[in-house]
Formats: C-alpha cells, sequence, structure tokens
C-alpha cells in the first residue's frame, strides 16, 4: 500500500483511505466512542453478575452446612415409639 501512496499521490491516498473505511479499520470518532461506552457498560455488568454469582456461592455453601448440621441433630435424637392409646392405657401421665 506504501507504493500506491507514493506513486498515486493523492488519489492514492484517497483509495488508501477508502479501503481502510472498507475494511473496518478506520471508523468514526463516533462510532469508535459508542463501541468503547458499551465494552464498558457490559464491562460493568459482568462484574456485578459474578459479585451476585460469588455472593450466591457463599450462602449454598452455608445453607450446606447447615443442612448438614441440622441432619446430624435429628439423627442424634433418640427414637421412641409413638402410642396412640388412652392415658389410661399409657399411664397417667398428669401431675399429682
Amino acid at each position: 500500500m506504501g507504493e500506491l501512496i507514493s506513486q498515486g499521490g493523492p488519489v492514492g491516498l484517497l483509495s488508501l483511505g477508502v479501503v481502510l473505511i472498507l475494511t473496518g479499520r478506520l471508523v468514526p470518532r463516533s462510532t469508535l466512542r459508542d463501541v468503547q461506552t458499551e465494552r464498558d457498560t457490559w464491562r460493568e455488568a459482568h462484574r456485578v453478575s459474578e459479585e451476585a454469582r460469588r455472593l450466591d456461592r457463599e450462602q449454598l455453601g452455608e445453607l450446606a452446612e447447615l443442612g448438614r448440621t441440622s441432619t446430624r441433630l435429628l439423627t442424634a435424637l433418640p427414637r421412641g415409639e409413638v402410642s396412640h392409646g388412652t392415658a389410661a392405657e399409657v399411664g397417667d401421665a398428669s401431675p399429682r
């Protein structure tokens, strides 16, 4: 492309500009700023999303530990038979 510019002068320079625009290597500043702003917005959204996911993982870990603790507690309780008889059959449970 350097030869095109040196041999063609202004026509070569204009041709180079057109080629750069058509290939997408040369864009208006406003377009570049719009893309950069959108990129920054998505980057911030990703950061917030990852923070929320980190908090979720922490909470799930705590909930799992509470579940394990509850299971251990319930399995450690003594198991008793439940009777559906009357107080006279089971024994008078009223205080004297």
